[in-house]
């Protein structure tokens, strides 16, 4: 008897539908797998057994052939073992089968029959709801997750014993629902990190609340202990929220890369992820055998923070570059292409010098080499990529012992929320959506300089030696800073602050 049981497989942050054939045929004894299954696929004959027998059934001693279509199409994981156990007990008539197919059907078996969490889930049930599934069934752990998607029934299990009851014997499974606007507004404004705990430092928070008005990459150097770090843990505290689209993109990422935890259903706040400076290339920007999202795609819609920036190594930080122009990861392999969305702020941060210490400093103990050997760490490409560089100075004993708090997140998030209304509004009629984002069209349109602001950004170019993109850079930085402040037309102030943005263009980071 054949039968047909539905599963899927994950592509980029994509699903796609793959329809599991078993057959069993009298002529004969042997179990046959096709359909480019990977290694944890194969196995799943040994797991699918001993889950049978512990629940009161058992793979027939028949000629089992099981296809799964498209057969051109690799697939991987052991998320197709609930799928496959029931095809085999619904073509050898163990259990009646005829509504099998309204239903997705995912899940790991462990040898007790129970089921395991998996991967992908999200993409899963919006792919189940667009083709027109009645329902999905789940591991329990999963079906949070899942609910998300409306219109779409979900069902978590446990064991596979309660998926044969419910086909074979009518045994209603429980299903789940959950209202996920009621609960995306309940947790979008819930931070464990505030700015008020940062003291000193109004520096390097305007430079923060420009960076998050605009979009822009910071860099912040320092010397240990300055609050670098600290600094760049609160920045998605004045972002503004994410919408429920950019929750769900999100969601989708971290879901195909298995990081939604069990108790989550979808992500209310911006990612923020810090990668150790061991990292690698494809770590960092996602690849390998079976592709999978890397941290620039889990920082999408949020912040990717590098502490140390020079110390992560230059193969690493060089692969950044086009994506942080292009926003997006194309990962080619020979018979595929995937694309993985990566729109993130990045925030990093580094030691003014080996030692630790400014180069004026007294305490400076590196040699000219030292320091020209660090800074060349990071390339002259890189830098001109990130719009706004800023000196992070130690913070003085009376400034630590100040018992007044700093002003609160949700006091510059305002701030930013006006400077990002301005901005939503000056690019209604294109794809920009933010300041860092915009090209060369769009600069000439809308950062023109008087002749003071000309002059006065001339200055700057021809005593720092910048290049065409720091130019760039700094008339989009004075752009958002004019927004912070609602004014249409840019002024020398504007300009000059922007300039001041550009700590790592001076002389004297390049004596």
């Amino acid at each position: 008897m054949l039968v047909k049981i539905y599963g899927s497989a994950i592509h980029g942050v994509s699903a796609q539908t793959i329809t599991i054939e078993v057959n069993v045929d009298t002529g004969g004894v042997g179990y046959h797998l096709v359909g480019l299954p990977d290694n944890a696929i194969k196995e799943s004959s040994y797991r699918i057994s001993a889950a049978l027998k512990n629940i009161g059934f058992k793979i027939p001693g028949k000629k089992i052939t099981i296809n799964m279509a498209p057969a051109d199409l690799r697939k991987e994981g052991s998320a197709y073992d609930l799928s496959i156990a029931l095809g085999i007990l619904a073509a050898s008539e163990q259990i009646k089968a005829e509504n099998i197919g309204d239903y997705i059907i995912m899940g790991e078996l462990s040898l007790d029959g129970g089921l395991l969490p998996i991967k992908g889930v999200l993409p899963i049930a919006i792919k189940a709801k667009e083709e027109g599934f009645r329902g999905i069934i789940l591991p329990k752990l999963n079906i949070r997750e899942a609910a998300i998607v409306s219109d779409l029934e979900v069902y978590g299990v446990d064991n596979i014993k309660e998926v044969v009851d419910f086909f074979n014997d009518g045994k209603p499974l429980e299903r789940t629902t959950i209202d996920i606007r009621k609960e995306f507004q309940e947790k979008i404004h819930f931070f464990p990190n505030d700015f008020s705990e940062v003291k000193g430092q109004e520096t390097a928070k305007r430079a923060m609340e420009v960076a998050a008005a605009g979009g822009h990459n910071i860099i912040l150097i320092g010397p240990p202990g300055s609050g670098k770090t600290m600094l760049a843990k609160r920045v998605p505290t004045i972002l503004p929220p994410l919408t429920l689209r950019e929750a769900l993109e999100t969601t989708k990422i971290h879901s195909v890369a298995g990081k939604i935890g069990t108790e989550t259903s979808l992500m209310t706040v911006r990612p923020f992820r810090s990668p150790h400076h061991t990292i690698s290339d494809v770590a960092l920007v996602g690849g390998g055998s079976y592709p999978q999202p890397g941290e620039i795609s889990l920082a999408h819609n949020g912040v990717l923070f590098l502490d140390e920036m020079p110390e992560f190594k230059r193969t690493v930080l060089e692969v950044m570059r086009q994506p942080l122009e292009d926003r997006e990861v194309t990962i080619s392999r020979a018979k595929f292409t995937v694309n993985y969305p990566a729109s993130f702020m990045l925030v990093a941060s580094m030691n003014p010098s080996p030692s630790g210490f400014f180069p004026d400093d007294p305490n400076n103990t590196s040699s000219h080499f030292e320091m020209q050997r660090y800074m060349n760490k990071l390339s002259g490409p890189l830098l001109d990529r990130i719009d706004i560089h800023i000196e992070v100075q130690k913070v003085e004993f009376d400034q630590l012992a100040d018992r007044r708090k700093g002003e609160q997140s949700n006091d510059i998030r305002k701030r930013v929320l006006l400077a990002r209304e301005i901005q939503t509004n000056r690019y209604k009629d294109s794809a920009i959506h933010y300041n860092a984002q915009m090209g060369p069209k769009e600069i000439e349109k809308f950062c023109e300089l008087d002749e003071a602001s000309q002059q006065l950004i001339k200055t700057a170019m021809d005593k720092l030696n910048l290049s065409a993109r720091a130019y760039d850079r700094i008339l989009k930085v004075a752009r958002t800073i004019a927004d912070l402040e609602s004014i249409e037309k840019l002024n020398p102030a504007h300009i000059s602050e922007a300039i001041q943005y550009r700590s790592l263009d001076r002389e004297f980071w390049n004596t």
